[in-house]
């Protein structure tokens, strides 16, 4: 016979309240992690210096770099290294020996902009190639955009074709990255005769403020970008192309779409773009593990108004004004949009359906292996003829 077991009243009290407040403890903790990822997402961050730089060996023209082979460092093509805290920047070229055994990686350094690399310990890798214009080849001056943001440092690009067009082009950068992201497209604009404009926008690391700088992803600094084409405008541009990279690709879109000097965006030329905020911020959620509800607490955190003083966004964000596969409709002006199938940080598949569903203006050629907004780094000599064929045929005036 089994003897039935009273628990008395105080055990069972106490055992309810130590599940209460487990799970409240449960509960905190887990708000907890979602404001954590709410404030990464909207808070912008300088990129650490985390390759390790393991031998540098050779003279000019002939150096080499050894480095950990990793899905980056492994990649052919040509990339920039930023090492000394920034201070210095590196033109790294095609890969000459891989050593499987050893997990390195032997490449050559083409040029070294700035700073003493035979020094450096540690580096970013990065697809900047051009720290400024000089290191593209290409004429500039220094000007500011004024826009509500403040003053924005940009480079006006004047091409020194004898016959320039009176399409300019606005080139923006994507998260975390500066205004020398645009400039791997200043040689073949400047050979089209297309001035363009390098531009900056607000939260940059060279304008913001650290103590309230908070990303809109798009949601706010398209009104930059209408800054920037007033600029272009009163120096004689009739139209602009944007281009856009990554989270520039977002902003972007909502230029050519709420600002007002969207009746002069003829085109976009967008790499790696942002489609849809929440189909990246899913797979970011899955990649760092985050369980189902704490992803969309923070997704709730950064689109609702109850969170602003846990995110210190002036106003919650309205991705879905951001999503142009559920807004394909509205597009309205050609789009050459260059996504690399491989993308670890934004997901191809929303462009792609952008690209299905608007088959009549958008342009995608197939980018199998660059990663992240890497397709000129990979193929250069391709990038460039996708972009020029592009602006030819639909924007630029035939002779």
């Amino acid at each position: 016979m089994v003897r039935e077991t009273k628990f008395p009243a105080r055990l069972l009290v106490a055992a309810v309240g130590v599940g209460a407040g487990l799970g409240a403890l449960i509960s905190v903790a887990s708000s907890g992690l979602a404001a954590y990822f709410a404030r990464r997402i909207v808070v912008p961050e300088n990129a650490p210096e985390e390759l390790d730089i393991l031998h540098i060996d050779g003279f000019p023209p002939n150096m080499r770099i050894h480095l950990p082979a990793d899905e980056e460092t492994t990649v052919p093509g040509i990339y920039g290294l930023y090492f000394n805290q920034g201070a210095g920047h590196a033109v790294i070229g095609d890969i000459v020996e891989y050593d499987p055994r050893s997990r390195t990686v032997s490449r050559e350094i083409r040029s070294v902009t700035r700073g003493d690399i035979r020094r450096a310990w540690s580096g970013r890798w990065t697809g900047v190639v051009f720290p400024d214009p000089l290191a593209a080849g290409v004429n500039f001056d220094d000007i500011e955009i004024l826009s509500d943001g403040g003053a924005l440092p940009a480079w006006l690009l004047p091409t020194d074709h004898p016959e320039p067009h009176d399409t300019w082009a606005i080139l923006i950068h994507g998260r975390a990255s500066t205004r020398a992201e645009g400039l791997r497209a200043a040689p073949v604009l400047n050979a089209l005769g297309v001035p363009a404009i390098a531009m900056s926008y607000r939260n940059d690391a060279e304008v913001r403020v650290e103590t309230n700088s908070r990303y809109g992803l798009g949601d706010t600094e398209w009104i930059d970008v209408d800054a920037a084409i007033d600029y272009a405008v009163s120096q004689g541009a009739k139209n602009v192309v944007l281009f856009g990279w990554s989270m520039g690709g977002a902003i972007a879109l909502q230029a050519a779409s709420r600002g007002r000097n969207r009746r002069h965006v003829t085109s976009l030329v967008l790499d790696g773009p942002v489609v849809d905020w929440v189909d990246v911020l899913d797979g970011q959620a899955k990649k760092n593990l985050l369980p189902t509800p704490i992803a969309k607490l923070t997704l709730e955190m950064i689109t609702q108004p109850w969170a602003r003083p846990i995110t210190g966004l002036q106003t919650p964000l309205d991705l879905d004004r951001m999503d142009w596969v559920t807004r394909a409709a509205e597009l309205d002006v050609p789009v050459l949009l260059i996504h690399s199938d491989d993308d670890e940080f934004v997901p191809s598949g929303p462009s792609r359906a952008l690209a299905s569903v608007r088959r009549d203006l958008v342009t995608m050629p197939e980018y199998g292996k660059a990663r992240h907004t890497k397709e000129w780094n990979v193929d250069p000599v391709r990038w460039e003829d996708d972009v020029a064929n592009f602006l030819e045929a639909k924007i630029l005036p035939k002779p």
